[in-house]
C-alpha cells in the first residue's frame, strides 16, 4: 500500500532542520521506507520555503520512484511545513527521560525513538542500532506507561535514562552526520520564500483574531452558565451516556476524578443496560452494581438515594451519545467519507475505556506514527500543511474494527 510522503522537522545539534519521510509503504510484494536524499546523504532545510523550492526543481533524489511522489512539486509551501505530530525534538531526549515517565513524556520519547531507527535502518546507522538495541527500555516505549511501573519499571527507566547520558551523543552526531542542504534555485526561492511569509502573516492575523473571538465566547459563555440551572447530573458530577453498536443501544454512566475517566463497572469491563429504566431500576436495587468504580465516587450516594425514590431520570446530551456504527465502512472510503463529530467522539468514548482500563493498545493504535492514528488526526484536526491519506484504507479498517471489537468486549449487558 503507497503511504504518504510526510514532511517532518528534525532537532539536531545544527539546528532544526525539514525534510521528507515515506513511511513503509509495500511495492511488487516488498516493504520499503525512505526519507529525501540521495544515496549516503539525507537532505534536509531551514524552512518549507526552502524544502518547496528544491522539491519543485531536483531531478535527482531518493523519492523520485515513490508511488506519491508525483503530487508533492505541486503542493504549496504551507502544505510542507510540518505539523506538531510530525516534528521530533532529538536534541531535547536528556530533558524528557529527565522528566516522570508518564503517558505525555513516554508517548513523545516513543515517537522521537521510531523516527530515529527509521533513519538508523533506511540510512544504515549501526551505531545507532547499536545503541537502541543494546537497551530492553528503548523497545518498551511503544507500550506505554505499563513497562515502567513499579520496581522494576523504575528501574528500566533509570537504566534508558543512563543510555541516553552515555550514548545519546552518538546517536546525535551520527544522523547530524548525515543531514546535507542542497542548493536551490535562488529565483524559484524568491517566490516560495514569499509564500512562506504570507502564510505566517496570515495565520498570525487569524491567530489574533480567534483569541479576540475566544474572549468574547467566555465572557458570554459565563454569563449564560450563571443564567442555566446544571441539573442533577451537572450538580453530582456523573455523566449518562449513550453507546449504540451495530447491533444494539446501551446505556451507562461515566464521570472524570482528576481528569482521569471512571465509568459504571470494574476491573475494566462496563456495565451497560438495554434502556434508561433498566439503568434506574439497578441503581434502585444495588445489588448488581456492588463494588462497582463509581460508587467510590463520592456523589454516588446521592444517585442512589434518588433512585430509590423514585426521583431519577436518565437524560443523555448528545456529547454524551457515542455512535460506533457505520465507522468503519467510512473509513474504507476514506477521510472525506468520515463524520468528524461521531470519529471525535467514539475515539473519546473508546480511549477513556481503554485508559480505565489501563490499556495501552488504543494509544498506541492511535499513534500518529501509526496509519490509523495519522487518518484520524488528519481528519480530526484538519491543516493544510498536511498531506491526506492515500487509499486504499483496508489496514486502518482492519485495525478500527479491532479497536472496537475491544472496547464492545468490554461490555457488559446487566
Amino acid at each position: 500500500m503507497a503511504q504518504d510522503i510526510i514532511p517532518i522537522e528534525l532537532g539536531l545539534p545544527q539546528g532544526d532542520v525539514v525534510t521528507l519521510w515515506a513511511p513503509r509503504w509495500r511495492e511488487d510484494g516488498e516493504e520499503w521506507e525512505a526519507f529525501l536524499g540521495d544515496e549516503e546523504d539525507l537532505y534536509a532545510f531551514p524552512d518549507a520555503a526552502h524544502l518547496a523550492a528544491f522539491v519543485r526543481t531536483s531531478e535527482q533524489h531518493d523519492l523520485l520512484d515513490h508511488p506519491a511522489w508525483e503530487v508533492v512539486p505541486a503542493l504549496n509551501v504551507p502544505e510542507l511545513i510540518p505539523d506538531d505530530d510530525h516534528t521530533y525534538d532529538l536534541v531535547g531526549v536528556p530533558e524528557l527521560v529527565a522528566e516522570k515517565p508518564d503517558q505525555w513524556t513516554i508517548g513523545e520519547l516513543a515517537e522521537i525513538i521510531g523516527i530515529v531507527r527509521s533513519l538508523a535502518d533506511v540510512c544504515e546507522l549501526e551505531e545507532v542500532h547499536e545503541v537502541l538495541d543494546a537497551h530492553e527500555s528503548f523497545s518498551l516505549l511503544d507500550q506505554g506507561t505499563l513497562p515502567f511501573t513499579g520496581r522494576d519499571g523504575e528501574r528500566l527507566w533509570a537504566d534508558l535514562s543512563q543510555a541516553v547520558s552515555e550514548k545519546w551523543d552518538t546517536v546525535l552526531d551520527a544522523i547530524d552526520g548525515l543531514v546535507t542542504v542542497p542548493d536551490v534555485d535562488e529565483k524559484v526561492l524568491e517566490q516560495t520564500a514569499e509564500e512562506l511569509a504570507t502564510f505566517l502573516a496570515e495565520s498570525a492575523e487569524a491567530e489574533a483574531a480567534a483569541v479576540d473571538a475566544d474572549l468574547v465566547d467566555d465572557s458570554d459563555e459565563d454569563d449564560e452558565e450563571d443564567d442555566e440551572p446544571v441539573g442533577f447530573w451537572g450538580e453530582v458530577g456523573i455523566d449518562p451516556i449513550k453507546i449504540i453498536t451495530s447491533g444494539a443501544e446501551y446505556y451507562t454512566l461515566r464521570c472524570y476524578l482528576d481528569d482521569k475517566p471512571i465509568f459504571l463497572g470494574s476491573e475494566g469491563e462496563i456495565d451497560v443496560f438495554t434502556s434508561e429504566k433498566a439503568l434506574i431500576r439497578a441503581i434502585a436495587d444495588g445489588k448488581d452494581l456492588a463494588g462497582n468504580d463509581l460508587a467510590q465516587v463520592s456523589t454516588w450516594d446521592e444517585v442512589a438515594t434518588k433512585a430509590t425514590a423514585g426521583e431519577l431520570e436518565i437524560e443523555v446530551d448528545a456529547e454524551n451519545t457515542y455512535v460506533l456504527n457505520g465507522i468503519a465502512d467510512d473509513i474504507a472510503e476514506g477521510p472525506e467519507s468520515i463524520d468528524p463529530t461521531q470519529l471525535e467522539l467514539a475515539v473519546e468514548l473508546i480511549t477513556d475505556a481503554a485508559e480505565w482500563a489501563e490499556d495501552d493498545s488504543v494509544e498506541t493504535a492511535l499513534a500518529a506514527n501509526e496509519s490509523l492514528g495519522w487518518l484520524v488526526s488528519f481528519v480530526l484536526r484538519p491543516d493544510p500543511s498536511r498531506l491526506e491519506p492515500s487509499a486504499p484504507f483496508d489496514a486502518e479498517q482492519s485495525e478500527w474494527r479491532k479497536l472496537v471489537e475491544t472496547f464492545e468486549n468490554r461490555l457488559t449487558v446487566v
